[in-house]
């Protein structure tokens, strides 16, 4: 996809952002996302080529699908969600994934209870959000499903303590990804300061609880919570019986923990000799996600082979056995990945990033206060269109840093946390995000019915955080900001509830 703005008429309007329009729309619509990833690329190439045969091929196929197949970053992601796969495979084989599924019968007494832990286990793998989607969907599922909690909803409740947490949580790969895009400012601290003002990230955590103590079903989600799980497929979960342990799901994830730091931190230059070593934070800031996680899965994968034998729950063929297993059962996320990273190179190739720029320069010298609500919505269309949210945070941190270093510090930090809020809003919501597609893999769940039913609380938050953000720059604090988000949040709840009692 190597263009440039002078031989392509659609590069740097708003056609850059029509296929991937084109791609959501169809999806909405046809309930069927690997053919409309395909027609927006096809959209995308017909842009590109303008006319030339040879040129659209190369545009879908040469420049476009293998060679982001071919990226060294996807290469990573990919063999990091195939050596995931694996380790579930593992974890089920071996019983863990049963044993846990035992253990929470007798403490886990209510769907209400159910919920609360898949949301509170989400918040605590606060490292990736590939991470956090696959494995609390692979642990949490047994459990949700024992309860009758509808797979859309558990998808829900994953993909909102995914990107949700790790833009608010200092170590994680988010944030060394945010730091990274912060050019002549310490990016790390920076992040730090947007914490309090990231607004959607914290109230959706909050909007969380009130969904799942109050049974807020907004939607289309009224539609699967009803339609529960039969009774054959409950009885079938009561009856487990299984020779594993709770340790055996239990020790796979911590390693798996503990192995993607170390990952993250050696691609970061933690380990290296002599004066090119770095600290622990500063290795983590600068660290490869792609292959820190790799590498972290990698050796959680050993360390749980190791284990498994040890304790003789499975045999080396068996450990061995699970890796084709474990590829299988990623191969639909797999290709639904593929072509949203060909679609978002499409979208690249013909000055999405330009396009955006330009709207928010424009806009950066008048209305000054009301410029962090304005970057919120422009963030989260971006995100939401080209299905990217560490691609938001590349094309508008580094305008906000320079319309706003140096002439105002304090609203350069709400602006910077506006456009990470609205990144990972417009990415919420997205039919061709990743973490959207890992989400709904995780939890084994049509990828469009998550969608369709994620997006009605993804547009009440939306609204909520955009009203708060004009309080943010009125006010310029975070406290007061924050605090009538919650109030806001927990009043338009309230309003719902009594509605939806009202209807029944």
């Amino acid at each position: 996809m190597e263009q440039s703005a002078n031989t392509v008429l659609a590069y740097g309007t708003f056609w850059a952002l029509v296929p991937a329009l084109v791609a959501i729309i169809l999806a909405l619509v046809s309930k069927e996302v690997y053919s409309s990833l395909f027609v927006g690329i096809v959209v995308g190439g017909l842009l590109l080529c303008q006319g030339s045969g040879s040129g659209f091929f190369d545009a879908v196929f040469k420049n476009g699908l293998i060679a982001k197949v071919a990226d060294p970053y996807n290469v990573g992601i990919l063999v990091f969600l195939v050596m995931l796969g694996a380790m579930v495979a593992l974890m089920n084989r071996a019983g863990g994934s049963a044993a846990f599924g035992n253990w929470a019968k007798t403490h886990i007494k209510s769907k209400i209870g159910a919920q609360i832990a898949t949301i509170c286990f989400g918040i605590l793998i606060f490292i990736d959000d590939y991470f956090n989607c696959l494995t609390v969907g692979s642990v949490m599922r047994p459990v949700t499903d024992r309860f009758k909690v509808s797979h859309e909803k558990l998808s829900y409740l994953i993909d909102s303590t995914a990107a949700p947490i790790c833009i608010i949580a200092p170590i994680s790969s988010w944030a060394a990804a945010v730091s990274g895009f912060v050019e002549g400012e310490d990016g790390l601290t920076l992040f730090i300061k947007a914490i309090p003002f990231n607004f959607y990230a914290l109230l959706t955590i909050f909007t969380l609880f009130l969904v799942v103590l109050w049974n807020v079903n907004i939607g289309p989600m009224k539609n699967y919570e009803v339609d529960e799980e039969s009774d054959a497929r409950l009885e079938a979960l009561d009856l487990m019986e299984t020779k594993g342990r709770v340790l055996d799901l239990v020790m796979p994830i911590v390693s798996l923990i503990v192995f993607c730091v170390l990952g993250m931190i050696y691609t970061g230059g933690y380990f290296a000799s002599g004066d090119a070593a770095k600290g622990f934070v500063d290795a983590f800031a600068s660290s490869d996600a792609s292959v820190g996680l790799a590498i972290g899965s990698f050796g959680a994968f050993i360390f749980t082979v190791c284990f498994y034998m040890s304790r003789r729950v499975l045999r080396f063929n068996h450990c061995m056995a699970c890796l084709p297993d474990g590829f299988k059962a990623m191969v639909p996320a797999i290709l639904i990945l593929a072509l949203a990273w060909t679609l978002k190179g499409t979208t690249d190739a013909l000055g999405a990033k330009e396009f955006v720029a330009g709207l928010v320069k424009g806009g950066a010298s008048g209305f000054m206060n009301f410029m962090p609500a304005i970057i919120f919505v422009i963030a989260a269309f971006l995100a939401f269109a080209t299905g990217t949210s560490w691609g938001t945070f590349g094309i508008l941190i580094p305008i906000v840093v320079a319309a706003f270093g140096g002439v105002d510090y304090s609203l350069m930090i709400i602006s910077i946390s506006a456009c990470m809020a609205g990144a990972v809003c417009g990415d919420h919501s997205s039919p061709i995000s990743d973490t959207t597609i890992m989400a709904s893999a995780g939890a084994e769940c049509n990828h469009v019915n998550h969608v369709n039913t994620q997006i009605p609380y993804v547009l009440v938050v939306a609204a909520i955080s955009f009203v708060t953000y004009i309080v943010a720059g009125l006010t310029r604090s975070a406290v007061l900001s924050l605090l009538f988000g919650f109030v806001l949040t927990f009043g338009v709840f309230v309003l719902v509830k009594r509605r939806a009692k009202k209807k029944g």
